[in-house]
């Protein structure tokens, strides 16, 4: 491959890479926010009548777990390229969320607007990035294999 054509891979391999960076550090603002609200807030915003104590600490200790995984995908980003085994973890861990999800909705109801688009998010958006990280990470490690 002429120079100039290695140099086009590699400008459009990092313009991929930073892309992707952006969009995950767009995407953990919402576990990182909404699990921040609910360790504060607890259950209360949910904007309940009233809050057992029991809802209410079991939903702040999910909320921290949330807040957690936010911070988790966060520090995939320096490097993201290479942070395949951990980013399917932490992905894995929001596609079986978002299942549980889904079998609240076939048991229980249909919930609100927000927690719909989060299935969205936990089922659409994160498997879709799961890809797109693994598109790098192969891109990259081919780079790296080739010396181009």
């Amino acid at each position: 491959m002429p120079p100039a054509s290695r140099t086009n891979c590699s400008n459009a391999m990092i313009g991929e890479r930073t892309l992707l960076k952006g969009v995950v550090a767009i995407a953990c603002l919402v576990p990182i926010l909404t699990g921040l609200d609910g360790v504060l807030r607890g259950a209360a915003m949910m904007r309940l009548a009233a809050v057992p104590a029991d809802l209410d600490s079991h939903y702040r200790y999910l909320s921290g777990i949330f807040l957690v995984l936010g911070l988790a995908f966060a520090s995939t980003i320096p490097a993201i390229e290479r942070q395949g085994p951990r980013f399917r973890l932490l992905g894995a861990m929001v596609v079986v969320g978002g299942l549980a999800r889904l079998l609240s909705w076939a048991m229980v109801g249909e919930p609100g607007v927000p927690h719909r688009l989060g299935l969205v998010m936990e089922l659409v958006v994160v498997p879709l990035l799961m890809l797109w990280q693994a598109r790098i990470a192969r891109r990259a490690g081919n780079r790296d294999r080739t010396g181009r």
